[in-house]
């Protein structure tokens, strides 16, 4: 059987998924092995530039203005700050800057004016630039494509039938149509999820099945753990099991074996031995720095101690910017 397929079915999935772990990480860390070089991880840094006061309902998201979870909110940051986090990434081994906003939706005003700068400023230090901005029409996918933006992070986050547990203030097409317009813009996809809210493992399945029908599949696949947000509905979630992680982590690499597959949120809650048995199953890629937005995360030197351990290096950007930045500090 061929490993890059785009016609998994649900069944299909779910065999490998409640497969026995450790045969289906012995069969995960050989496809990532044929597919992709194993000793490296790409390492990405995400920084909020617009935090808090978002008008969503996302039932895990500390942003979301209708909960009191102590979150302050700031406006847009400054291009200075964006491009001085960018260089401290660089400097501990990132090779990707991802820029997140909490806005339900891109404007044309004068915010999004001043992230088309930011994308610039940031491909001038050659580093990939992403953002996370929500929702997304054609017009604006190509503005940012033409700033030079490399990806668009747009999650789906779990199945379409649990959607509507999670978020009611916009629908799974709403989230798929931006990923198509990213995509039409020549924009490379990161779209992902978060487990452990409560969904079935069927759930986990079917996020995974949405995802592996894109045509093409995305370049990235962030799996994130909940990292429960006091204030929030799912505060009183249990921590996602490892094991669980390292099963979605195992199934994901080996339904899309290709995909930069991103261990994400939740890496404080895991050992240094339940991120080694992620990596061994596929996981090729990190966020690293000590914040994930508003969550924490471990900090470059721990992350290079563990890959030191591991004898595992960052990825090196291959990806050469054209577009550099002459005047957004004039």
């Amino acid at each position: 059987m061929k490993d890059i397929r785009s016609d998994w079915t649900l069944t299909e999935i779910l065999d490998t998924y409640n497969s026995p772990l450790l045969e289906l990480v012995y069969r995960a860390a050989g496809i990532h092995r044929k597919y992709n070089n194993s000793s490296e991880v790409q390492v990405s840094s995400l920084i909020s530039i617009k935090t808090g006061g978002c008008s969503e309902d996302c039932s895990y998201c500390p942003q979301a203005a209708r909960y009191n979870t102590g979150v302050d909110v700031h406006k847009l940051m400054p291009i200075e700050q964006v491009l001085s986090a960018a260089e401290k990434a660089k400097a501990g081994g990132a090779s990707r800057l991802c820029m997140g906003a909490a806005w339900r939706e891109v404007r044309d005003n004068s915010d999004f004016d001043r992230v088309l700068e930011m994308v610039k400023a940031v491909n001038g230090l050659n580093m990939e630039v992403c953002c996370t901005l929500g929702m997304l029409t054609e017009s604006q996918a190509q503005r940012l494509a033409d700033a030079g933006l490399y990806a668009y992070n747009h999650n789906l986050d779990t199945s379409e039938e649990n959607y509507k547990s999670i978020i009611t203030t916009r629908t799974y097409d709403d989230r798929l149509t931006t990923i198509a317009n990213a995509r039409k813009a020549g924009v490379t996809v990161c779209s992902g999820g978060i487990i452990g809210m409560g969904e079935s493992a069927e759930d986990r399945v079917k996020l995974l099945l949405t995802l592996s029908r894109l045509d093409p599949q995305p370049e990235s696949v962030p799996i994130n753990a909940l990292v429960p947000v006091a204030g929030t509905p799912l505060e009183k979630q249990p921590l996602l099991p490892i094991w669980d992680m390292i099963r979605m982590i195992a199934t994901t690499r080996i339904v899309m074996p290709k995909t930069v597959v991103r261990l994400s949120a939740g890496r404080t809650a895991m050992s240094d031995e339940g991120q080694a048995f992620c990596f061994l199953a596929g996981a090729n890629s990190i966020f690293a720095g000590d914040k994930l937005l508003t969550t924490a995360n471990p900090d470059f030197k721990q992350d290079r101690r563990l890959f030191d351990s591991l004898g595992l290096k960052p990825k090196q950007n291959t990806v050469q910017n054209t577009l550099v930045n002459e005047t957004v500090l004039d």
